[in-house]
């Protein structure tokens, strides 16, 4: 296969040919040049930035197959599929095709026909199908889900490790990584482990300004979302549960109240598994209920809400999950159900990992992520300082702290309290300490370091020891104290606490309001733009629907709700008009451009109020 440019600036007709789109998001014109370059590549990138381009647009253009390493067999069939319909050839290997069907992959291979193969990491094992790779003229290797790679990932796989011998393997045939979610200590450790030298490293923002984020203080979960999703009643979402259990009931629950929502967990049989995401990919139901077990597989870009109804062991995995919603860049609403109680039972879970270094990891990680919870500060400033970005701007508008900014409560004299109990014990005991402390608790310690005579103890008995612990998070959140670096979880005190203390400056909480005004405020979040006509978008939606079930395809296969909004806003009606609308292929318009043109003629001949517009 030969490519069909003659330099890399002349980027922008294959993309729109086989793509359909006029322009490269941040990042994937660099990444694509470097590819097509035949130099490695590492690229973080967050879910719904356009990875799967970035290595098929090259693949496509250079002579060769790219394999593609991919963890989950639902993905690969979504990704090949897609491809498919934007002219590619591809073809995927796993444990799920007939023996006929892999030999007739095997022939495809042998006879240099592919463009991109998509294969498991565990196929790598295979010494029989590394020599078949050495047998072909390859392009470069593309390593999707690479966190999988390190174990300080939020998802490491064992046979990721295997992919550490391609350099060895194939000394000149480049590789490009990617994840949506990396810190800088996973970074580092994934390009160890792939021996790369010199690659052009990528940090593409992890900023998703369509997510609304929202965390609420857990009641009764299976009400709250409930409520959410008869809010959200035309749309599809996504509901995580911690446990299997918490699956099953939620998922009753809510079809007892008329919601059409199937269960998803690794306990249940893989057939009914496969069967109920399948369900949820191809529109049959708009809610799956699932365990973590259920992500990594989805691809499905018109997600428009995803609930959390219990906290999150990491952050990295929470934004992993969120950013399975709005991937195709429209509005969507990730909400947290956020109560104490889920920690107890994470803590539990912790405590049972043998290794001592990655229980500690395991529970800095889970602290991040009741931090996040708790702290009255944009949420969306939280997420990116974890992975090590910063925003210039002072209000996102687009969490539930920056939308609907509460008023705010002086808490000077409850922060006194705290920073008089630390400067009091000589900045060296722990927060449970201190609280434990103010609320004036006769605890072993306590009595061991005879704390019961400083004046601080017992200064807030008026309060539970869970409500100073609250006030302390707010100060660490403010970085008025901080958790000493070589003592572990020993509070330190600021310049600004010894300004406090000392009176000169005052400490403010904020009031969340109540979550009906809030809700009102952010539901639209998620909703059609308001400029698409209603009537129109249904219309398209169905016509969707039929085509994808005529190809054996998921509807946002055949094409984004996005797509289907920019045919709304410019109602083409001819080849050219349709061809401009974004995501729109060659080959996209070929299979499906004359029926989406039909439905919007016949649309306007009978609405004549609709505006019509030449193209």
């Amino acid at each position: 296969m030969e490519s069909s440019i003659s330099k890399t600036s002349d980027l922008i007709t294959p993309l729109k040919q086989i793509f359909g789109y006029t322009q490269f998001r941040p990042n994937q014109q660099e990444i694509v040049e470097t590819v097509l370059n035949k130099k490695d590549v590492f690229a973080v990138m967050p879910t719904g930035g356009g990875k799967s381009l970035c290595y098929q647009l090259p693949a496509y253009l250079l002579p060769g197959t790219c394999i593609v390493i991919s963890p989950l067999i639902s993905l690969m069939k979504d990704q090949v599929d897609a491809a498919k319909q934007n002219g590619l050839s591809v073809e995927f290997m796993n444990s799920s095709q007939t023996s006929s069907e892999r030999s007739r992959v095997y022939g495809n291979i042998a006879n240099r026909r592919l463009h991109l193969l998509y294969v498991a990491p565990e196929r790598l094992a295979s010494e029989s199908f590394i020599a078949l790779l050495k047998s072909i003229p390859l392009s470069f290797f593309a390593i999707d889900e690479a966190h999988c790679i390190s174990e300080w990932g939020h998802d490491f796989r064992p046979d990721y490790l295997t992919l550490g011998n391609l350099h060895t393997w194939f000394p000149n045939t480049p590789i490009a990584a990617f994840t949506a979610t990396a810190t800088e200590r996973v970074q580092k450790d994934i390009l160890s482990k792939l021996d790369f030298k010199s690659p052009l490293l990528v940090r593409a923002s992890f900023d998703r300004p369509n997510l609304f984020y929202h965390v609420k203080p857990k009641s009764k979960p299976d009400d709250q979302i409930l409520a959410f999703i008869r809010n959200h009643s035309s749309e599809a979402g996504i509901i995580y549960r911690t446990t299997r259990d918490g699956v099953e009931k939620t998922a009753a629950f809510l079809k007892s109240k008329g919601i059409a929502a199937l269960p998803y967990h690794a306990g249940l049989d893989q057939e009914i598994r496969a069967r109920n995401q399948e369900a949820f990919n191809n529109d049959e139901i708009l809610v799956i209920v699932a365990t973590i077990a259920f992500g990594m597989g989805i691809d499905k870009s018109n997600v428009r809400y995803i609930i959390h109804g219990d906290l999150p062991k990491n952050i990295e995995g929470y934004y992993q999950e969120t950013g399975r919603a709005g991937r195709d860049g429209d509005p969507a609403h990730c909400l947290l159900l956020f109560g104490k109680g889920d920690i107890p039972r994470l803590r539990y879970f912790i405590d049972q990992i043998p290794d001592s270094k990655e229980r500690s990891h395991a529970l800095k990680n889970l602290n991040r992520m009741i931090d996040f919870a708790l702290h009255t500060i944009c949420r969306r400033r939280q997420l990116l300082s974890y992975f090590g970005e910063q925003t210039g701007v002072p209000n996102c508008n687009a969490c539930d702290i920056c939308a609907t900014p509460p008023d705010g409560i002086d808490v000077t004299i409850e922060a006194q309290k705290i920073l008089s109990a630390i400067a009091r014990t000589g900045e060296a005991f722990n927060k449970a300490h201190i609280a434990a402390i103010v609320a004036g608790k006769h605890t072993e310690e306590i009595r061991l370091h005879n704390h019961a005579g400083i004046k601080t103890f017992g200064a807030g008995k008026d309060k539970k020891e869970s409500e100073w612990l609250d006030v302390i998070a707010l100060l660490i959140s403010r970085k008025i104290i901080s958790v000493s670096s070589s003592q572990p979880d020993n509070l330190t005190l600021s310049d600004t606490a010894r300004e406090i203390l000392s009176g000169k400056r005052k400490v403010y909480d904020l009031e969340q309001e109540e979550e009906e005004q809030t809700q009102r405020k952010v539901v639209t979040k998620s909703r059609i733009p308001q400029a698409v006509d209603r009537g129109l978008f249904a219309q398209l939606r169905s016509v969707r629907m039929r085509l994808a079930k005529e190809g054996g395809v998921p509807p946002f296969i055949v094409c984004s709700d996005r797509t289907l909004h920019a045919m709304c806003d410019t109602l083409p009606r001819s080849k050219k008009g349709m061809l401009e609308i974004h995501g729109i292929s060659n080959a996209k318009y070929d299979r499906y451009g004359k029926d989406f043109i039909e439905c919007i003629e016949t649309y306007l001949q009978n609405s004549p109020s609709t505006q019509r517009k030449a193209f």
